[in-house]
């Protein structure tokens, strides 16, 4: 597989031989929505809390006599069925979200997805995206010269200069190999990989 190089005017000046197994896998849309469903579902917290009928606020009284009104029969009010009453099933903080997704699925789905991008053109590889200062200016001239505004950016090592060039740019993104998730890789427009990085993820997902 031929990853397309760019340069700093966002012209394709070579290629780079890269791993078939990671970059030009077949598409597989089930495992990746597994994977997605999955990462979401791990990230979830339980902010969620409901009464049960232990819980809400009622009288113990049984609210009228067993027969003879022509009314169903009932115990309590904090019944379910009643309104105001407690949840069957409530809802907790302590709620387990997780859902187990097994490592070599794990690393299909993201080859899969690494391939599409590349197969949508949606991937390309360069130098480096370091700059000489921590200045928001130099790494927004330079993406606009790409003709990039929406960008995963992907390298090996973060320079204090670029972690803080990008931390203002909206829709610009800076991470290591190991910390390029699924959603941040499906929703970026253009994932921009350093050579280094290639090999890296290579290493990780092939």
């Amino acid at each position: 597989m031929e990853l397309k190089v760019l340069n700093d005017q966002g012209q394709e000046t070579a290629q780079v031989a890269a791993s078939d197994s990671v970059f030009a896998r077949e598409y597989n849309e089930p495992l990746v929505h597994q994977l997605v469903v999955a990462y979401q579902a791990n990230a979830r917290m339980g902010t969620r809390k409901q009464l049960s009928r232990a819980e809400v606020k009622h009288s113990t009284r049984k609210p009228w006599r067993q027969k003879g009104t022509g009314r169903g029969r009932s115990g309590m009010s904090s019944s379910p069925v009643w309104r105001g009453g407690g949840r069957a099933f409530p809802n907790s903080p302590d709620e387990n979200f997780t859902k187990k997704i097994n490592k070599k699925m794990v690393k299909g789905a993201m080859a899969c997805i690494f391939s599409r991008l590349a197969k949508e053109d949606r991937l390309a590889v360069v130098e480096n995206m370091d700059v000489d200062a921590p200045k928001t200016k130099q790494l927004a001239t330079k993406l606009k010269n790409m003709g990039i505004d929406n960008a995963l950016i992907i390298t090996n090592e973060i320079s204090e200069n670029l972690d803080l060039a990008s931390r203002n740019l909206k829709n610009i993104w800076v991470v290591e190999p190991r910390y390029a998730d699924p959603l941040s890789l499906i929703f970026f427009k253009k994932i921009l990989v350093t050579k280094d990085a290639v090999t890296t993820l290579e290493e990780m997902w092939g």
